[in-house]
């Protein structure tokens, strides 16, 4: 933490141009910011993707634009957040009154609204992108609905949503890394280096077990 009230346990210094300072540094960040730096470390390791999935947490506009800007699209869950504005019909609205603008569709579709919209402001972004926002039904909740966003202008509302699905995975993942693999009961030290090393471990297992599901049932 950079607030030394809230850091555990003794520190010391340590060189700066090893991998140790890099991840406590990288730990102090903004988490926004420390998404693009992961992405652009994935991308030169020679990672690809489709997609770039994330729910409303790192849902934004200036994220989404610096996203796009490296050659990936995103599909993600939109906050209904009076801040945060899209350029619809030359307009800038927020997603509520951009829902509560357009008419719905009936029936049983999967969707109650599609609209195209512009994501980013030119004088703060540097660039504004075309994307597409889809509402649907809070399955838990049917009086309410969850927006998602896609940059990918190709792709219809219904396709939209069967990507966006497949972010549940995620949840599995840290439910089986916290629930069986021991993520947050096997080791109990204070050492940054080791829990990071700790938490890699963890994750190798989920690898294993990943490899090992595919190959016994795929």
């Amino acid at each position: 933490s950079k607030n030394d009230q809230n850091v555990i346990g003794t520190t010391k210094k340590i060189d700066k141009r090893t991998i140790a300072a890099k991840r406590r540094i990288m730990a102090q960040s903004k988490g926004t910011d420390v998404v693009i730096q992961l992405l652009d470390q994935a991308l030169k390791a020679g990672l690809t993707a489709k997609y770039v999935m994330f729910d409303t947490w790192f849902s934004n506009p200036h994220q989404i634009v610096q996203i796009s800007q490296r050659g990936l699209n995103v599909i993600a869950m939109v906050k209904k957040s009076s801040k945060i504005t899209y350029e619809f019909e030359g307009k800038r609205m927020n997603v509520k009154q951009i829902f509560n603008a357009c008419k719905k569709r009936r029936g049983r579709s999967r969707y109650l609204l599609s609209v195209p919209v512009k994501v980013g402001d030119p004088a703060k972004d540097g660039a504004q992108i075309d994307a597409r926002i889809v509402c649907v039904r809070n399955r838990s909740n049917l009086k309410d609905w969850i927006a998602l966003i896609c940059t990918d202008m190709t792709i219809d509302e219904n396709e939209i949503i069967r990507i966006y699905g497949k972010r549940w995975d995620i949840e599995v993942f840290f439910k089986t890394c916290k629930s069986f693999l021991k993520l947050g009961t096997e080791y109990h030290g204070l050492s940054y280096d080791a829990l990071t090393a700790h938490t890699a471990f963890v994750f190798l297992r989920y690898m294993f077990m990943s490899v090992e599901k595919r190959d016994d049932e795929d």
